[in-house]
């Protein structure tokens, strides 16, 4: 699988989305009869899309919207939300900033602590609206927030990094032991990032109720420029789902793999399903809703680092409503709207049922697939060609 890079090293190739194309089968299913449920623990969604936790993509009101739609939003608490009591001003100055001070801004603006009762008072607010609550922080603020957030009414817990592993090396700080937080909370954990078959394996030995697969595609990470690290998404989750299929024959619990970052349009999304997905988490296509809180801007979790940014502020535009973005009607070329759309036709056509049978369809691999009869969108910046 591996090719000779020089003297005695070897590279495996790799994958992305754009490089490989689905293989419709023998049969054709109505768009309409498909199932697309997936589970995290005990709940079920029949929207298998999370709205990743990022200030410029949820806030309370999002994360209400997006549970009335039937999907999940993340709320980051290691974000505005939690630090300022009127975070609606915080979010219009990141807007109006200009672009050459924009990280900066962003990295004073979270340098204020968060505010244990601010985690509380979201929560809740949430929870008052009938939703589900999800909640997202770093490992190193888990264990204190977690209590919190449980106590509050979170429905899931996220425990989210740029790598992720349950072997983290420190002298400096104690280290979350994922074994024992994971056991110690009542509401399911996810938990991530990762991207190889052994780590993938390692988290779910921690009862993780789910997984999250992704360094470095995100639309705002800047990750893989940055610290030069990343696989491309395909091959990740190829990779990550057959750990979980072979931790499935073993122990018979079945851990669900979420790709996060790097699908901008339905296509993508039905290419994640097929490599092995049972869910997906995106923040750019959601960060152009009109109830997003950024305005139209999106930046990543790791831009306001003091000391070394792997993210960056980017202006995606408002093009509809959260509701058009999942469910349509779609009016824009760009295959950004009605995913949920997309992902049902997709199936329809590949002619499968529900989401464990999109992981058997065939794949190959299409390097033209982006730009084969594409030349007039293309040239006239349309659709595929933008």
């Amino acid at each position: 699988m591996a090719e000779w890079i020089g003297i005695n090293r070897r590279a495996r190739r790799c994958y992305g989305f754009d490089e490989i194309s689905l293989v419709p089968g023998l049969q054709t299913v109505n768009p309409n009869e498909v199932d697309t449920t997936f589970k995290i623990g005990k709940r079920e969604f029949r929207v298998p899309i999370l709205a990743a936790a990022m200030d410029g993509v949820v806030d309370v009101n999002f994360a209400v919207q997006m549970s009335r739609l039937g999907g999940i939003a993340v709320l980051n608490l290691d974000g505005i939300q939690t630090r300022y009591e009127n975070p609606d001003t915080v979010l219009e100055k990141i807007a109006k900033a200009p672009a050459h001070q924009a990280t900066e801004l962003i990295q004073e603006i979270y340098t204020l602590p968060v505010k244990e009762k601010l985690i509380t008072k979201r929560i809740q607010q949430i929870k008052e609206n009938k939703a589900t609550a999800a909640v997202s922080c770093i490992p190193a603020n888990a264990q204190r927030f977690a209590k919190i957030a449980q106590a509050a009414g979170a429905d899931i817990f996220v425990v989210q990094s740029t790598v992720t592993t349950t072997r983290h090396i420190s002298r400096e700080y104690k280290t979350l032991d994922l074994h024992k937080f994971c056991k110690s909370l009542k509401i399911p954990v996810i938990i991530g990032n990762c991207v190889t078959y052994d780590v993938a394996l390692e988290l779910m030995e921690t009862q993780a109720a789910a997984i999250l697969v992704g360094i470095g595609p995100g639309a705002a990470c800047t990750t893989r420029g940055v610290l030069g690290i990343g696989v491309p998404q395909v091959t990740a989750i190829v990779d990550t789902a057959a750990a979980r299929d072979f931790y499935y024959k073993r122990t018979a619990r079945y851990v669900p793999i979420i790709a996060d970052g790097g699908m901008s349009r339905g296509g993508d999304i039905c290419k994640a399903f097929a490599c092995g997905a049972d869910a997906v988490m995106i923040g750019s296509s959601f960060a152009r809703a009109k109830e997003a809180p950024g305005r139209g801007y999106h930046w990543g979790m790791a831009t306001s680092h003091v000391n070394l940014p792997r993210g960056t502020r980017i202006y995606v535009g408002t093009t509809g409503t959260l509701k058009e973005i999942l469910f349509g009607p779609a009016k824009v070329d760009d295959g950004s709207q009605n995913l949920m759309g997309a992902l049902r036709t997709s199936m329809g056509s590949l002619g499968v049922l529900n989401i464990k049978q999109m992981h058997d369809v065939e794949i190959i691999i299409a390097p033209s697939i982006q730009t084969e009869g594409k030349i007039f969108q293309v040239d006239q910046r349309v659709g595929m060609g933008k």
